[in-house]
Order: structure tokens, then C-alpha cells, then sequence
């Protein structure tokens, strides 16, 4: 089973950009969907935001995060970036990565569809 770890979080200002990365101590992400999920404050209800399949490519749930951010990854398979642009203060969050089945689920992004989970990276902004 995969273990997620994020990385990439912190500072930025109001407008500002940050990179989120999401691997798996350098294992094979091809066979999974990945997904970023945010979490405003801590233990409230996660924000589905993107995710990643090897068939579907990439999928957006979060209107709030519709052409600012983007997800990919890497040409080796073992990396899924969230590519954050033109921050907002409310996109201050812990972003968490989570590694799912094949599929990325088609209208909305539930985290009970995936089981490994990171412990999340604070992204604040803030001038």
C-alpha cells in the first residue's frame, strides 16, 4: 500500500505561486489515482480539488481552484504535483495528497474512495 508524502508547502503572497509535490518514497504511483485535498481549519470537512489517473489525466472538483491550479505529474510515474498560481488568501489550508483505486471518481471527489493518506503541508497566504 502506498504512503503519501507531501512536500512544497508554505509562504506565499497574495498572488504568488507554490508547488506541491506528492510521492511515495520513489514507488510507482502509474496504478493509482491521486488526489489534493485542503482542510480549513484542521479536522473540518476536506475540499476535494484534483485528481490524477493514468487513464483520465487530470479532473478539477473545486471551482474555487479552476485555472489557478493544476495537477500533473511527473514522466516517471512517481510524482503528482499540485501547481498552485495567483494565491488567494483562502487558499490557506493543509493540502493533503491521497493515493485511490484506478479511477478518479467522474462528478465529485469523496475522500472515502481513497485509503492512504499524507499528513498534509501548510500552505499559507498571507502578505
Amino acid at each position: 500500500q502506498l504512503q503519501p508524502v507531501e512536500s512544497g508547502g508554505g509562504l506565499a503572497q497574495p498572488g504568488g505561486s507554490l508547488r506541491l509535490s506528492c510521492t511515495a518514497s520513489g514507488k510507482s504511483l502509474e496504478f493509482h489515482s491521486i488526489a489534493w485535498f485542503r482542510q480549513v481549519p484542521p479536522g473540518k470537512e476536506r475540499e476535494g480539488l484534483a485528481c490524477f489517473s493514468s487513464t483520465q489525466g487530470s479532473i478539477y472538483y473545486a471551482d474555487s481552484i479552476k485555472g489557478r491550479f493544476t495537477i500533473s505529474r511527473d514522466s516517471a510515474k512517481t510524482a503528482v504535483y499540485l501547481q498552485m498560481n495567483n494565491l488567494k488568501s483562502e487558499d490557506t489550508a493543509v493540502y493533503q495528497c491521497a493515493a485511490g483505486g484506478p479511477f478518479c471518481e467522474t462528478y465529485q471527489l469523496r475522500d472515502i474512495a481513497f485509503g492512504s493518506w499524507g499528513q498534509g503541508t501548510q500552505v499559507t497566504v498571507s502578505s
